[in-house]
């Protein structure tokens, strides 16, 4: 009987799925930024993780963030309807998801708003990490106006649609030379490295909810977190912190910061913070080999600060 050899079968060749794309072994870093700011904020911290050897992404955020207007260009015709917070989640998300295809491994961190925006992102995604700078749960704040409590007042759907807040003094900032540059970049395009000049109140009660939400849920979070705090925060006070504390589903560590106000990142003491927070990651979430290619710390960054377990 003569031999039949069967052919080859191309299509059985051609379902089998092809090989996964390794990993980077790199961990990768979401950083968040705050509510109607910029990455800008974020970037002295992206820059300590990057140089620690971290894959860092701190991505502006479409109808949660405010971006400086381009030169040139015309001004919208009228305000763009802010979206839901759900939507600023999905955004986070997003980003969080490209990055997991990438990297085994993905840290989340933000301030003020964007730290909670980190906590209800921890609740839809597998944080390896989280960092939560200037937590803003309350705004209880030593510059908080006492007539905030009637803000939900300006949620009423006719008004939020049209209403604004004006940010004031000190912008978050103690440190006064960097405080007179945010002023006058807020002077010039309404927009600055600590955020916008104004707040919409459409923007505001969707931070509202996304509060609500987060602090109904806090004891679903048990990703290792750091908490970083300034006693003298101007916009949020240590209830925020002392919530985090009793309530998130593991307990963080804590660094209190003595000689800045909200915007920790670039205030007097950004060197220590982006030391601290860089150290409780590569503790949680090791670099194969990590960089020392740290600036040196100026004397003012350098102040001592209270770390809490």
């Amino acid at each position: 009987m003569p031999n039949i050899v069967a052919p080859f079968s191309t299509t059985a060749a051609a379902a089998e799925p092809p090989p996964a794309p390794a990993l980077d072994p790199r961990p990768a870093v979401l950083l968040l930024h705050g509510l109607c700011a910029n990455p800008l904020e974020m970037m002295p911290l992206a820059r300590a993780l990057r140089d620690a050897g971290y894959v860092v992404e701190a991505p502006a955020l479409d109808g949660y963030g405010v971006v400086p207007p381009v030169a040139g260009a015309p001004a919208p015709a009228r305000r763009r309807a802010v979206p839901p917070f759900e939507a600023w989640v999905e955004m986070a998300a997003a980003h969080f998801d490209t990055l997991a295809a990438r990297h085994a491994r993905v840290a989340v961190g933000g301030l003020s708003m964007g730290a909670v925006l980190t906590l209800a992102l921890a609740l839809e995604r597998p944080a390896a990490a989280l960092m939560l700078l200037s937590t803003s749960l309350h705004f209880d704040g030593w510059n908080v106006s006492p007539w905030r409590r009637l803000l939900p007042l300006a949620y009423v759907p006719p008004l939020r649609q049209w209403l604004s807040f004006r940010e004031t003094p000190p912008y978050g900032i103690k440190n006064e030379r960097l405080r007179e540059w945010v002023a006058q970049a807020m002077n010039a395009s309404h927009v600055s490295a600590a955020g916008a000049d104004r707040l919409p109140a459409a923007s505001l009660h969707q931070a509202s909810r996304l509060i609500r939400h987060v602090r109904r849920n806090l004891h679903q979070i048990a990703a290792p977190a750091v908490v970083l705090h300034a006693s003298e925060d101007d916009v949020s006070g240590a209830r925020s912190v002392l919530e985090l504390q009793r309530r998130l589903g593991a307990t963080p560590e804590v660094h209190w910061f003595h000689h800045s106000y909200h915007m920790l990142t670039l205030d007097n003491e950004r060197g220590a913070v982006t030391q601290a927070a860089r150290q409780f990651l590569l503790r949680q979430v090791p670099v194969a080999a990590p960089a020392e290619r740290f600036s040196p710390l100026t004397a003012t960054e350098d102040l001592p600060h209270e770390q809490h377990a």
